[in-house]
């Protein structure tokens, strides 16, 4: 079995890395990966947004199986090419993804069904939108309403921020047609949550829980990122509370897609805000989060590429995953700089000391192979990942692991998992 995996981040290489285990693979490709994917699979230079020279590479190599990372590629409607050519793929169509690619879209969704979630107004006009937050004051979230690799949202204490925030997205186009709608919600209080499922679109199968570090600094301070860090399970998700969440938000969202004639195929990620018994949904994704990808591809035991196949001929039903009882922890490893303006093309060490690491994996996400040397490539460079008979050994393990890892102006948050411990 020939298989291609798209993207070139630290959610893919975790992907490829669990793919490549699987018997059924023969063959396995990445298009356009980055240095630590090279090692697993045959890197192809196509762009994730290059739908159609990635849909003639796949019909070229006879790919039965194409597994989609970025929501980019997702939103762009690769998975609708590549089905109207006959092609299996893993991942929601066009219609589908809009549950990510525009908030506006799942807000509006989620209040017509009763999904509950914070209170919001959507605005296509910035003078409407500064007006409408003079009134209601603050705290507020203010989105870019479309795609902004998870930095189009800002927490804003005060109105003033608030109106800065909007006047960025609207005014000054720094998303560009992303932020053609602003979303401003209410603040959400609570612990927030990652809940990934699978779905065919009829049956929902949840992944292991895990939570996110969405802010660069330390105790959750400074401006979001894509993610600087993660573990699972998530005590925070009781059993009894992730089966809520199943018949409470996930299946009614993927019923009422139905109902619109959208069915639903690949991850469904909703991202939680929980207060005690309260559940919000934060916001929608329609693929693996990153980093959360990262430690649930390191616990899950279970035949990735046989789940997939099932999602995709709608015989999820049949399908139950294995994990593995140890909790792991992912800590990014990002750019000095990052989320804001970096420098690329510094010389990683350390990495040859941890190939061979038996309780832990390095998923890299911003790299490129120079001759005999890794280099950065991007804001968040590393992913490390590590498993231990306890929260508090999965956290040890992998900061030791991170200690043997250097580059110059290196970053990273000392405190992920620190919430799971204090439960």
């Amino acid at each position: 079995m020939k298989v291609l995996v798209i993207g070139s981040g630290g959610r893919e290489h975790a992907l490829v890395w669990k793919i490549r285990q699987s018997p059924q693979v023969t063959q396995l490709y990445c298009a356009p990966g980055n240095a630590g994917i090279g090692t697993l699979a045959e890197l192809v230079d196509i762009a994730p947004d290059n739908v159609v020279a990635l849909r003639q590479f796949a019909q070229q190599e006879g790919i039965d199986l194409t597994v989609v990372g970025p929501e980019i590629s997702l939103s762009l409607g690769l998975v609708d090419d590549f089905e109207a050519h006959g092609l299996r793929v893993f991942g929601p169509n066009r219609q589908a993804a809009q549950l990510e690619a525009s908030k506006a879209f799942s807000k509006e969704l989620m209040q017509q069904i009763g999904v509950p979630t914070a209170a919001f107004g959507i605005f296509t006009d910035l003078d409407e939108a500064q007006s409408y937050l003079r009134k209601t004051g603050a705290p507020v979230v203010v989105k870019a309403d479309g795609l902004a690799a998870g930095k189009g949202v800002s927490v804003c204490t005060t109105v003033e921020e608030a109106l800065a925030a909007v006047e960025k997205i609207m005014g000054e186009r720094v998303f560009g047609d992303a932020g053609n709608r602003v979303v401003i919600e209410e603040l959400l209080t609570g612990e927030e949550a990652s809940f990934l499922a699978f779905t065919d679109g009829t049956t929902v199968l949840p992944l292991a829980s895990s939570q996110d570090h969405k802010r660069i600094f330390d105790h959750d301070c400074g401006p979001n990122t894509g993610g600087m860090g993660a573990y699972s399970p998530a005590p925070v998700v009781t059993p009894e509370l992730a089966e809520r969440v199943v018949q409470e938000i996930m299946l009614p969202t993927i019923q009422e897609l139905r109902r619109r004639g959208i069915i639903y195929k690949g991850i469904l990620y909703a991202g939680l805000m929980i207060d005690g018994d309260r559940v919000n949904v934060v916001e929608f994704n329609a693929r693996f989060g990153d980093p959360e990808c990262q430690p649930l591809m390191f616990r899950l035991q279970s035949d990735l590429v046989e789940v997939m196949e099932a999602v995709i001929d709608e015989r999820l039903a049949k399908v139950s995953l294995v994990w593995d009882a140890r909790p792991a922890v992912c800590v990014v490893l990002a750019a000095e700089g990052y989320p804001g303006t970096y420098t690329t093309g510094h010389i990683i060490s350390g990495l040859e000391a941890l190939q061979s690491w038996k309780n832990g994996m390095v998923f890299h996400a911003g790299t490129v192979r120079a001759q005999d040397a890794v280099l950065t490539k991007g804001g968040r460079v590393l992913g490390v990942t590590a498993a231990g008979t306890s929260i508090h050994d999965a956290i040890a393990e992998a900061y030791t692991a991170v200690d043997k890892i250097a580059w110059p102006g290196m970053q990273y948050r000392r405190d992920i998992g620190q919430r799971a411990l204090n439960r």
